[in-house]
């Protein structure tokens, strides 16, 4: 037993010391910072909505081929992937970025402003990058050209994945990471670990949050079809009113969160965010139908809710004399970070931003469908601070809103971030790499 303890400590001391160091990494990577700016202030400006990303794609491969890195193009629709083997055996890593914008118009007066529109759902509509996932594909890219660089001390495969639409596919149409995975991105090589960010407007830049286990929040979409019986308004007892049932549904289902949710292990929201009904003021009619979305941070509660809720929405609507239907979509699942993989990790985090920019954070009720990605192998998702410094977190504008704002100039922490978890997690995975 020592004996063989023995020799994992050498190999693992061996690769440990024959990779680079991470002030090598580092310097590398802070060398890059005025190519990331200029990558991620030109896809700003041409940013393109999702499975639509055909210029971004393009953008891309030409940097990866320029490289020498294996490319892999239209996966998931304009997904891009790039393979750099190294030149030393070790584990298949994978590194993501998300590519599509959203339908918002922008309101930041900046000299890479947005003024692009596009078609959605059959209406024009601005597009802008309102969630960074520009800063996403420019640390990407940037990661790829260091490790390019690097290549001969590069151990094992790098698989870096370029995912478009990751908000979400248009209408009916399939897209973002589950269509990536079914088309073979986590295979020919097999991944073994995937590593993401995502930038946060309203974390300090240059900090790094993280959080082991779940992170992200499943997003699941409802549809809640009510059916009663339209009557004339100045005599409801005549008919059965759906609206009126919609509300006690409504409420019914606060209840399943503030009365059978164990709140204490994970938070639970259930929210309606649109009603349709009737064609006037003094008609019932006959029916209504209800939109809204469910977010859970621990997949036993999620199965839970969809249970209770299917029962709930039927039982209501039979004791007021209508019926209903429900239908749950799940659109991701819980963004989960392996928690031995995490506690193994968080070092490469501290060497990439430093001792006291690395923070455990909290949950959030925000989805994520690199999800997908950790649910099929190991991986950690962590966030990138992208807020101004001295700036106030209450007083800087969201995700997803037309004053969305990230500072650019530290983009390079994103790129030592991910260098060093390729080259950390081949040392520490050097032992079991040996067994083989």
């Amino acid at each position: 037993m020592r004996k063989t303890m023995t020799a994992s400590l050498l190999v693992l001391s061996t690769a440990a010391m024959a990779q680079p160091n991470a002030a090598t990494i580092n310097s590398g990577a802070a060398a890059l910072q005025p190519k990331l700016v200029e990558w991620r202030r030109h896809l700003h400006q041409h940013p393109e909505l999702g499975n639509r990303e055909v210029q971004t794609a393009t953008y891309i491969a030409a940097h990866l081929k320029a490289l020498g890195i294996e490319v892999r193009e239209k996966v998931g629709v304009t997904g891009v992937v790039g393979i750099l083997r190294g030149g030393k055996p070790g584990p298949v890593v994978a590194l993501r970025a998300d590519m599509d914008a959203l339908p918002v118009k922008e309101r930041v007066d900046l000299p890479f402003k947005s003024t692009v529109t596009a078609e959605y759902l059959g209406q024009t509509v601005p597009v802008m990058h309102a969630c960074g996932h520009d800063t996403h594909v420019s640390i990407l890219m940037g990661t790829a050209q260091l490790l390019a660089n690097m290549k001969k001390d590069v151990p094992g495969t790098v698989v870096f994945i370029f995912q478009p639409a990751e908000e979400g596919p248009p209408g009916n149409e399939e897209g973002g990471a589950p269509l990536m995975i079914k088309e073979g991105a986590l295979d020919n090589p097999k991944v073994d670990a995937i590593f993401g960010l995502h930038i946060n407007s309203q974390t300090p830049i240059g900090q790094i949050k993280y959080k082991p286990e779940g992170t992200m929040a499943s997003s699941d979409w409802f549809t809640i079809k009510v059916k009663g019986k339209q009557t004339h308004g100045s005599q409801p007892w005549s008919g059965v009113d759906p609206i009126m049932v919609s509300a006690a549904i409504i409420d019914g289902l606060q209840t399943i969160v503030s009365r059978e949710m164990e709140l204490t292990k994970a938070p639970v929201v259930i929210s309606v965010g649109k009603i349709n009904s009737g064609v006037r003021s003094n008609i019932i009619p006959e029916e209504a139908t209800m939109e809204g979305t469910i977010r859970t941070l621990e997949p036993n509660m999620q199965k839970q809710l969809h249970e209770r809720m299917k029962k709930l929405v039927t039982t209501i609507a039979e004791a007021h004399g209508a019926t209903a239907e429900i239908n749950i979509d799940t659109k991701t699942l819980v963004t989960y970070n392996n928690p031995e993989l995490t506690a193994m990790m968080v070092p490469s985090l501290v060497k990439a931003a430093g001792e006291g920019n690395v923070k455990l954070t909290e949950w959030t009720t925000g989805a994520e469908d690199f999800s997908y990605f950790s649910d099929k192998v190991p991986g950690i998702f962590f966030f990138l601070g992208g807020m101004p410094a001295g700036k106030n977190p209450k007083e800087a504008a969201p995700h997803h809103t037309p004053d969305f704002y990230i500072d650019d100039s530290m983009l390079d922490v994103g790129v030592k971030a991910f260098a060093n978890l390729v080259f950390d997690y081949a040392a520490l995975k050097a032992p079991a790499t040996k067994k083989k």
